[in-house]
């Protein structure tokens, strides 16, 4: 009887609690919630949850973000990749038999024929069973041979990297970019260097600082230096609330071997901005004997007419101080391997500015900022970006080669902050979580982001 009496005080109790919920609050605040974050650095072996009294951002620490092969090695965790069926075509592969074996493929196809034919007819003895399977063991390893020879022979591009390029062989070319915002100078640099070193947004005023990018191919070294856009009045005189940035932009000008002149053809044709017109014939006023100077005509991708494009060149080609004229698309990459074999070609014999296997300290901080930068225009609407002021405040490559980056938004007024967390702090957790994947995927290696919004 106690036993019976214990097992239904025990079932009443059981029938008392509450089911569990499908929603976790752990996992909502994990995703959704902001976590306030110390102004100061923490050390490598504090807690991840920090406070602080000033501030609300990003850890990348409290979001799971995705395991991807970052070509570290083979410890490295790689996304789980379901069985997907083999889109092999037969096709293919009777050609590729045909180059590897040459003429026995081709005896073996008609064996094969014939071999089918014969089955038709009657079965196939044990011993012939054991000639097919020799047979496709040998011809397996004949093929993985083939192809471990192919994965392990070097490429052009690998014999000119191990090729050590000696400095008096050395070829250089600093080459400025210059024009007015959205031109797409940003755009256009990226593609040249093969990687993100800019911000790109649609918004005026992406680029607020000199960009350097670098690009080695063979003996040659180009530095490309991505320059503020040029706001003009009417009457050509910088706007105040711009006048450093720009006034330091031209006179950077007659510093590079060569000058880019980059606007928006497809603006032009549709809206001509006399601002533009009149930046463009500046500079190609007069002849500069100590700089090269190229007229490009970008965004021609947008353009559905493209006989308008020489309505265009036409309108710019009595310009003495333009050497050549190159009409492109630095979004598409139309033209631009047309240019680079140009600038190539002007390069001159100087020892290389860069290190070309090497990415700098320097280098990597300005493109995490400028990684950052461009998911918070993305995100960020209106006058609100160009009043916060973006600092990098630390970095630290940490024992495991991870990177551990602390950047700070820093506004005066509490409704900008709050504009900028967001509700729960999804707004800032969806920048963090945008430039953290991008940036590991930029430097190879995972990138530990901090992220802290901060009033003055």
């Amino acid at each position: 009887m106690k036993a019976l009496r214990l097992i239904q005080t025990l079932a009443n109790h059981s029938s008392k609690t509450p089911k569990n919920s499908n929603l976790n609050p752990t996992f909502l605040s994990r995703y959704f919630a902001s976590q306030p974050l110390q102004e100061t650095p923490a050390s490598e072996s504090e807690e991840t949850h920090i406070t602080d009294t000033n501030g609300f951002g990003f850890d990348s620490s409290h979001y799971e973000l995705p395991n991807v092969t970052l070509g570290l090695g083979l410890d490295e965790a790689i996304t789980p990749v379901s069985n997907a069926e083999s889109t092999w075509d037969e096709k293919y592969r009777w050609k590729v038999n045909k180059t590897i074996f040459g003429e026995e493929h081709e005896k073996l196809v008609k064996e094969k024929k014939e071999k089918l034919v014969k089955e038709k007819k009657k079965k196939k003895s044990k011993k012939e069973r054991m000639m097919e399977q020799e047979e496709k063991r040998h011809r397996a390893a004949i093929l993985s041979k083939a192809l471990l020879e192919a994965a392990v022979a070097p490429t052009d591009e690998d014999e000119d990297d191990l090729e050590a390029v000696k400095m008096e062989d050395q070829l250089s070319l600093s080459v400025g970019i210059i024009g007015a915002p959205n031109a797409g100078k940003s755009a256009l640099t990226n593609f040249m260097v093969g990687t993100k070193v800019a911000a790109v947004s649609r918004k005026t005023n992406t680029t607020t600082h000199e960009v350097l990018g670098v690009m080695t191919k063979g003996k040659t070294q180009i530095c490309f230096f991505d320059t503020p856009g040029l706001i003009m009045r009417t009457n050509g005189l910088p706007k105040s609330d711009i006048r450093v940035r720009v006034e330091s932009a031209l006179s950077s000008v007659d510093l590079y071997d060569t000058l880019l002149v980059i606007f928006d053809v497809h603006r032009h044709l549709i809206r001509p901005d006399k601002r533009v017109v009149g930046l463009i014939k500046q500079m190609g006023s007069e002849v500069n004997p100590k700089q090269k100077r190229i007229l490009c005509m970008n965004k021609v991708d947008l353009v559905e007419k493209k006989k308008d494009l020489l309505k265009v060149a036409d309108q710019f080609k009595d310009l003495p101080g333009y050497e050549k004229y190159f009409m492109i698309s630095g979004l598409k990459g139309s033209g631009v391997k047309d240019l680079v074999q140009y600038l190539m070609e002007q390069a001159v014999k100087r020892p290389w500015d860069e290190d070309p296997l090497i990415m700098t300290q320097d280098v990597m901080k300005n493109i995490s900022l400028e990684v950052v930068r461009e998911k918070f225009l993305d995100h960020i609407h209106q006058e609100i970006p160009y009043d916060v002021e973006h600092r990098l405040i630390d970095w630290k490559e940490l024992r495991d080669g991870s990177i551990r980056i602390e950047q700070h938004f820093i506004t005066d007024k509490p409704s900008q902050r709050k504009i900028i967390v967001g509700k729960n702090g999804s707004k800032i957790g969806r920048i963090g979580v945008e430039a953290n994947e991008e940036l590991r995927s930029i430097f190879k290696r995972n990138v530990h982001l901090i992220l802290l919004v901060r009033l003055k």
